[in-house]
C-alpha cells in the first residue's frame, strides 16, 4: 500500500474529492454541520489530498497564517498512516513558506497523535461544533 500525498486545487476538480472527504467524515460521522466546516476560507488555503490506490482518502488544509485544519481520513484506512503523511506534507509546505510555526486545535481524542508528531497543547481546552478541541503548536524552523 502506497500512500500518495499532493498539494491539491479546491477550486479545481479535486475540489470536489476534498469536500466528499469532509462531508462523510465531519457532517456524517461526526454530525457537524456542513455550513461549520465550510467556512469560506478554503480557497485561499493550500490543501493536500491522499491517494491509495486510485482512491481518494484523505485531506488537509492549511491557511497563510500557518493554522492547519479539516485533517480528514476516511474511517477504512485509519491508523494506515494517512494522516501522518498528510501532516508531514503540510509541515512541509510551512517551511517551504518559511513559516516558524504551525498550530491547529485538535479533537481531544487525536491529542495524543499530534503530540506524537511534535505538536504541544497550550491554552485551555474549548468546544467548537460541539466537540472538545486543545489548541496544540509545533515550532518549526525552515533552515532545519
Amino acid at each position: 500500500m502506497t500512500i500518495e500525498i499532493r498539494v491539491a486545487d479546491y477550486d479545481g476538480a479535486e475540489g470536489v474529492e476534498i469536500r466528499n472527504i469532509r462531508n462523510l467524515v465531519f457532517s456524517r460521522e461526526q454530525g457537524v454541520e456542513a455550513s461549520l466546516d465550510l467556512d469560506g476560507q478554503d480557497s485561499g488555503a493550500v490543501h493536500v489530498l491522499a491517494q491509495i490506490d486510485g482512491q481518494f482518502v484523505g485531506t488537509g488544509r492549511m491557511l497563510s497564517d500557518g493554522h492547519i485544519g479539516r485533517l480528514a481520513v476516511l474511517k477504512s484506512v485509519r491508523g494506515k498512516g494517512v494522516g501522518e503523511t498528510l501532516m508531514r506534507k503540510l509541515q512541509a509546505v510551512a517551511k517551504k513558506k518559511d513559516m516558524e510555526r504551525i498550530f491547529l486545535g485538535a479533537q481531544e481524542h487525536a491529542v495524543g497523535f499530534y503530540e506524537k508528531l511534535g505538536f504541544s497543547k497550550y491554552g485551555l481546552p474549548y468546544v467548537e461544533a460541539g466537540i472538545r478541541h486543545v489548541h496544540m503548536e509545533k515550532i518549526i524552523h525552515p533552515s532545519s
